[in-house]
């Protein structure tokens, strides 16, 4: 089967009387899941940057477009939303952290940015929540702009710049104690935390991201870091100007101290117990699993998935998972992509369906409930009034998620970005 797009409008959109007018695309007669639920016989109308139509075929009142596109076989839904990627990391078992952070120049970590951030918008992801460049200091906001003037390719950025830690309590590490080495992350406490969340959004960062526990236990464990005082702290002050703050928690205490702090949202979770997930529902806090980067760290550690049996790490990931839906808490789609290859997000999604979450919720997770989490009030669903961020694929991303890693068509703000429909 053919499927493709038949141009009908007037060159470049320009009316008889030499007036531009928005280019108007209308996918007609097709499945399109509108970030809540599956409709058929649906089309949808685009005019410039903004959705108009979104309902029955039928009802479509009759209006001169310039671009059709057939949806027989495809379903038509709003462009993906990462919600934890790192575009200035690539994958581990290409080059360790450390070496990332202390040997990579800010000229390579670019170059390689945007090749992820092309990639990524490739693949229909079109917003992503990037959660720290790791010691590439403010570079994120630097490609943010980069993207928005269109200079390059990529999706919409929502940027962390450098997260915050405690001091002493981030690497890279192992070196001697006169040895004195860039960090991954900004140090502070106490006071001084005010200065710098207020730092960081003077240099343009739209969310802050501090790390409310970490690898610095006695024996290389997890434990928390700030107080909830100190926490409170870094939430008032982004919340002044309007911003989210979300924690890196990994740890029961952690989390709970981050929940109770009023972060937005709480990354990685994996020690969080049943108490703690119903404290989150109370708070209003969501979870960001990241369930393909602990997966992708044991694989490059040497197991042999679907071979070995699974390492605790996972056994445990499932059943805090289970946890959280159990409880009820709101679930963020995000991988922390950058641990494993950008552009293969979609990973993530499966491995949330892997363990436990349905298919059609898992598609919410990854569009309307993110664009909800994230304040993105224009994305994440298909509606009149909304953002033309949108993607189409083959089958049923409802009754099978992987069908999203074969995007044929990828619109971002009303332009097209990818066509592999074929004519």
């Amino acid at each position: 089967m053919r499927i493709g797009i038949i141009y009908l409008g007037l060159l470049f959109g320009l009316h008889i009387d030499g007036s531009a007018q928005p280019t108007a695309s209308l996918f007609q007669n097709g499945n399109v899941f509108d970030g809540s639920d599956l409709h058929s016989n649906w089309s949808v109308l685009v005019q410039g940057n903004e959705i108009v139509y979104a309902g029955l075929a039928e009802d479509l009142p009759e209006t001169e477009v310039d671009h059709l596109i057939e949806l027989e076989g495809l379903t038509l839904l709003p462009g993906l939303i990462e919600g934890h990627s790192h575009l200035f990391l690539h994958p581990y078992d290409e080059t360790g952290w450390n070496d990332q952070v202390l040997k990579e120049s800010f000229t390579e970590r670019t170059v390689r940015a945007v090749n992820h951030a092309k990639a990524t918008l490739n693949a229909g992801i079109t917003t992503v929540r990037d959660l720290g460049t790791e010691g590439a200091a403010f570079l994120d906001v630097e490609l943010k702009q980069s993207i928005e003037k269109g200079l390059m390719p990529g999706p919409r950025m929502i940027t962390a710049g450098r997260a915050i830690v405690a001091t002493g309590s981030y690497g890279p590490k192992g070196f001697a104690s006169h040895v004195k080495v860039p960090l991954g992350a900004q140090e502070a406490d106490d006071r001084e935390l005010v200065r710098v969340v207020r730092e960081q959004i003077g240099h343009g960062v739209d969310v802050i991201k501090v790390y409310a526990d970490y690898r610095w236990g006695p024996f290389g464990q997890a434990a928390p870091t700030f107080s909830v005082e100190e926490l409170r702290s870094i939430v008032e002050t982004a919340a002044s100007s309007g911003r989210m703050v979300v924690a890196h928690a990994a740890t029961e205490e952690g989390m709970r101290r981050a929940t109770l702090a009023g972060v937005s949202t709480i990354e990685h979770g994996d020690g969080g117990t049943p108490e703690i997930f119903e404290l989150m529902v109370e708070h209003k806090v969501a979870l960001c699993p990241t369930l393909a980067a602990g997966d992708a760290i044991m694989q490059y550690r040497g197991w042999k998935k679907g071979v070995d049996p699974e390492p605790d790490r996972i056994v445990q990931k499932k059943k805090s998972f289970g946890a959280a839906l159990k409880a009820g808490v709101t679930i963020c789609a995000g991988g922390d992509v950058g641990v494993f290859t950008h552009g293969d997000n979609v990973r993530e999604l499966e491995m949330m369906v892997e363990y436990g979450m349905s298919d059609k919720d898992v598609l919410r997770s990854a569009t309307s409930v993110n664009a909800q989490v994230f304040d993105l009030s224009n994305l994440g669903k298909i509606e009149h009034g909304k953002m033309a961020d949108l993607i189409l694929v083959e089958g049923d991303p409802t009754e099978n998620i992987s069908v999203l890693r074969l995007a044929k068509f990828v619109m971002k703000d009303g332009k097209i970005i990818k066509d592999e429909l074929g004519s």
